[in-house]
């Protein structure tokens, strides 16, 4: 009997889930309920089928609304009219639309006026699927209106918002977080009524006992709505089905670019290639999986057309399928990766591909998706109230001033230490504290189905511009919804980008195959880079972590760097098997300590999990499950279940399995913890060798061109560091930097042999449209000649152009800071009415004569911090005091357990915590000679000697070895006055 419901995702106006509701319902005996959400249809699916379980009829439908103002509710009489609603609500979210106060003619969905609209608006003629709906507290004017009379037209409509007065309370305060106003300055017309709650159906019965043809018409409506999708065991994939015509042609077109692929990727294939790619091809047209498989191809071939590079990480990177067609870059054969990884009976859903693009051609990409095929939209991400934001809208809306919201924020207060109103504060942001805020998209998710995307969602237009369904990944997975995924990322950029810098500053230089990975992997130069930590820009090798791994493990080849990088995901390494493999990969003689059977199973890896293949093949070889049952139980440690029974059924077999072949508890249940502590994190083998791939290229340009390298990685807006560090490294590359000029400087940095321009976009403050149009100029009409000769070719003020004396763009004219401002000043005439039109003549500057107005290194280096955000020299060239009786980073290793002093430049620094829940930080430094080392500050130390931003720090602490890895525990530190600003003297 209720047709107008809201959860929570009824955005910052209802207060609870669709869960709740349906709980709810049982609880007052109601057996068939209308789940309508205000413009939104987020919960629809999660409802109908949590609703089944329940064994309540589910109704799903949309209040259309203009802000909080109720204009009517579409109730959908089947999934036709479910698409109907959808559409209809997608023309207003993604045009801007008001909702009209009259529904259009739809065929399969029923509209419902609210009794107050239908007097104000004077509807008086109504379709046979329109209804005036009137709540308990509209029955008391019902018997004096006109529309009484209208007896086959009344429905009930008591809407449901709330459950009780705290829930109104929340309800309000959301209504004021929304409308960004004080909560005693909240309209009326903005909030529910108190009434909006569910009564028992006896009592809801009882309330329109008088009016029998009401209940009457309202359980006709109910009677004559069916809604359903499949969920579970029902669930069918609702991706494009067909590529070509048929799925006869999409396999024969399959098999057909396998045929055109293979001698590329194999040029004498063996028997071996030929079996698994038949298996491969046969598993995936039993599974129908051939359409996604066509679908990657056809965005990667247009990829490729276009010049964009890729990668194809994911577990897809396990198939030889995708391999061969040109999907990703790895060999399965070689690495011997799983296919039941990627594809088995067990697994209803399609493979998981994960194909990344250069940040700067993924919109393009995206945007041939939308075009090629036809129901696509993008997937959609709920962004929650997290406490302490939920607290400071809470503390604005209730008047508070900022230091005590800024207090209540950090969580730290006490019930005592509080007022009433903190009290409120805290008390309404536990419960707000996850709800739904408002809509965002997908980072990566694209869907591309057989069916209307509004047979399952409404769509709004988020400032990408592409339709986003309302729902996230999670139910669309239990739907049969399964999402393309197309990423952006910065490193295929800085490849690209490197690729032509190099063909720009060194034009004889032999044309690059960067793809020729197979000769990167084997170059002695490039594998040096690795193992000596070198790999500073190289895309997921360069962080502090990758490095000093790489150092640990001496990595110096392309099956070591895979390794590395699962091995320094937080499972392995929370797991203690890091430390362990180490060992084994550094010392043979402790491989002697693996299980022998857990050596036989995984020698490459020397008895240790490192990949995630590594539980299907424990799974399948040490407890004797199938791999499909096996890739059930990683699913299920990674927390993805499609079942649970059906984890839990696999994970007794694994135990009875194990006791059968004669193992003991202690072994069994030290090989299920090593599963269970890293299946969730670890990384499959071959999304781990797709990021090798892309690492080797990195590292070759680093290796061969590593100027260019720097200056793509900085154009590409760097990576794990700052630009100051990266600019510190292409020095350590030879390279010289150049502050920013008005004849040499792009907009980017740019290269000249081993000259490094600092791109006019560092400069802060310095407004875009100067930089146009002073490259505007310059290509047209050639290089400034002095100041004169810009400022007569340059509309610009003189705080502008201050901006540009004093980082030094004018030092070809050899005169000093000083003098050319002073300068400046007397020729734009500073602080008169300048007229913007063209000079038409060229002005005859006068001449003044000026003494000399010299200026120090110390006086720049402050000009740079202000405007590009660090010292070009360095912040070791400004410290003011002697650096005594330190050591340097490269002679950690003679200084190992002793306690010592070096000087170092904050690199990049981060927390951490504990096992024990402790906070402790993690920093990188580089020495007066420009290399680095690594610190750890523990608890105590990080509270009593903090960090405090960039610069040079004194760090007194203890030398630590590891694995030929040297570090320091840091004791004290502190940060190294600098000498002063002259100006300021």
């Amino acid at each position: 009997m209720y047709l107008n419901c809201h959860s929570y995702y009824s955005l910052r106006y209802g207060t609870f889930s669709e869960i709740e509701l349906l709980e709810l319902a049982k609880s007052n005996n109601i057996s068939c309920l209308a789940l309508t959400d205000i413009n939104n249809t987020s919960a629809c699916l999660n409802f109908i089928k949590q609703a089944e379980k329940q064994k309540i009829k589910p109704l799903v439908g949309i209040d259309f609304r203009n802000g909080a103002k109720q204009q009517f509710v579409g109730i959908a009489k089947n999934n036709t009219g479910f698409h109907e609603l959808n559409s209809l609500l997608s023309q207003h979210l993604e045009n801007k639309k008001p909702v009209a106060n009259k529904a259009p003619e739809l065929q399969n969905a029923f509209i419902i006026y609210p009794f107050e609209n239908v007097l104000e608006y004077e509807i008086t003629s109504f379709n046979t699927n329109e209804f005036i709906g009137v709540s308990v507290e509209e029955l008391r004017k019902l018997p004096f209106s006109k529309l009484k009379t209208l007896t086959d037209k009344l429905v009930i409509q008591q809407p449901v918002t709330i459950r009780n007065k705290k829930d109104f309370n929340a309800h309000r305060l959301l209504r004021a977080i929304d409308n960004n106003c004080l909560l005693s300055k909240l309209s009326n017309t903005e909030e529910c009524r108190p009434t909006e709650k569910m009564y028992s159906k006896e009592n809801l019965l009882q309330a329109f006992s008088n009016f029998p043809h009401i209940i009457e018409n309202t359980q006709s409506l109910m009677d004559q709505c069916q809604i359903h999708f499949g969920f579970e065991t029902e669930r069918s994939s609702q991706n494009l089905k067909i590529y070509k015509n048929s799925l006869e042609a999409d396999f024969e077109y399959l098999q057909e670019l396998c045929r055109q692929g293979l001698p590329n990727r194999y040029k004498n294939p063996n028997k071996k290639v030929y079996e698994r790619l038949n298996r491969e091809l046969e598993t995936i047209k039993t599974l129908n999986f051939v359409s996604f498989f066509l679908i990657n191809h056809d965005i990667i071939s247009y990829a490729k057309s276009q010049g964009y590079f890729h990668v194809g990480r994911g577990s897809g990177a396990n198939s030889i399928v995708a391999y061969i067609i040109g999907i990703t870059d790895v060999d399965p054969i070689e690495l011997d990766l799983y296919f039941e990884r990627f594809i088995n009976p067990f697994r209803a859903s399609p493979p998981d591909f994960d194909i990344d693009f250069s940040w700067k051609d993924r919109e393009d990409v995206t945007n041939y998706i939308f075009k090629r095929f036809k129901n696509t939209a993008l997937l959609a991400t709920y962004n929650t109230f997290k406490f302490k934001a939920v607290v400071r809208e809470l503390g604005k809306v209730f008047g508070l001033p900022k230091e005590e919201i800024d207090k209540l924020s950090k969580g730290k207060s006490t019930n005592t230490s509080l007022d009433e109103m903190g009290k409120l504060v805290l008390k309404y942001g536990g419960l707000i504290q996850g709800f739904p805020n408002y809509l965002s998209v997908h980072s990566a998710g694209i869907l591309i189905l057989e069916a209307p995307i509004h047979n399952y969602s409404a769509t709004f237009l988020p400032p990408k511009g592409f339709p986003t369904v309302q729902f996230d990944m999670m139910i669309a997975e239990e739907a049969g919804i399964f999402k393309f995924d197309i990423l952006g990322q910065r490193g295929l950029a800085k490849i690209k980008d490197a690729l032509e810098i190099i063909a720009e500053n060194q034009p004889e230089a032999p044309a690059i195959d960067i793809h020729d990975v197979e000769r990167f992997k084997n170059d002695k130069n490039i594998n040096k880079l690795l193992k000596s930590g070198g790999a500073i820009g190289a895309y997921y090798v360069e962080s502090p972590a990758m490095r000093g791994l790489m150092i640990k493990l001496q990595t110096q080849d392309y099956l070591g760097l895979v390794a590395a990088s699962s091995i320094v995901r937080p499972g392995v390494s929370g797991s203690g098997m890091k430390d362990e493999f180490i060992k084994r990969h550094r010392f043979p003689e402790q491989r002697k300590k693996a299980h022998p059977i857990l050596l036989e199973i995984m020698p490459e890896t020397y008895g240790v999990m490192v990949y995630q293949e590594d539980v299907l093949k424990v799974a399948n070889q040490f407890a004797d499950l199938s791999l499909g049952e096996a890739d059930v139980l990683r699913r299920g440690m990674s927390g993805k279940y499609r079942s649970k029974e059906e984890f839990l059924a696999v994970e007794q077999k694994f135990t009875s399995n194990c006791r059968k072949k004669g193992y003991t508890d202690h072994l069994i249940f030290e090989v299920w913890d090593q599963i269970k502590s890293f299946a969730g994190y670890a990384f499959a083998k071959g999304h781990s060798a797709s990021y090798a791939v892309e690492s080797y290229q990195s590292l070759f340009l680093k290796c061969y061109y590593p100027i260019e390298f720097m200056v793509a990685v900085l154009n590409n807006g760097g990576g794990f560091y700052s630009t100051e560090h990266y600019l510190h490294e292409a020095k350590m590359q030879g390279a010289q930097i150049k502050l920013p000029c008005i004849n040499n400087s792009d907009h980017p940095n740019r290269v000249k042999g081993k000259d490094i321009y600092l791109g006019l976009g560092y400069l802060k403050n310095l407004e875009t449209w100067v930089v146009q149009r002073i490259l505007n100029e310059r290509q047209i009409h050639g290089n400034f000649l002095s100041l004169e000769n810009f400022i007569d070719r340059i509309q610009i003020s003189i705080e502008q152009l201050s901006i540009l004396i004093r980082i030094g763009c004018f030092q070809f004219t050899n005169k000093s800071k000083t003098e050319l401002l002073w300068q400046a000043i007397f020729k734009l005439q500073a602080g008169k009415t300048q007229n913007k039109q063209p000079k038409l003549f060229q002005t005859k500057h006068k001449h003044f004569q000026l003494p000399e107005l010299p200026v120090n290194t110390i006086e720049n280096a402050y000009d740079e911090m202000e405007l590009l955000g660090f010292p070009l020299g360095g912040y070791f060239e400004l410290i003011d005091e002697v650096m005594e009786q330190d050591i340097c980073a490269k002679n950690m290793d003679r200084h190992v357990n002793k306690e010592v002093v070096i000087y170092g430049n904050l690199v990049t620094t981060r927390y951490n915590t504990t096992s024990q829940g402790k906070r402790m930080r993690l920093s990188t430094f580089v020495d007066k000679h420009g290399s680095y080392f690594d610190a750890v500050h523990f608890t105590e130390t990080a509270y009593n000697y903090p960090i405090n931003g960039l610069g040079v720090y004194k760090c007194l602490g203890t030398i630590t070895e590891k694995f030929g890895f040297c570090s320091m525990i840091i004791s004290k530190s502190r940060k190294v006055k600098i000498k002063a600003n002259p100006r300021a003297m």
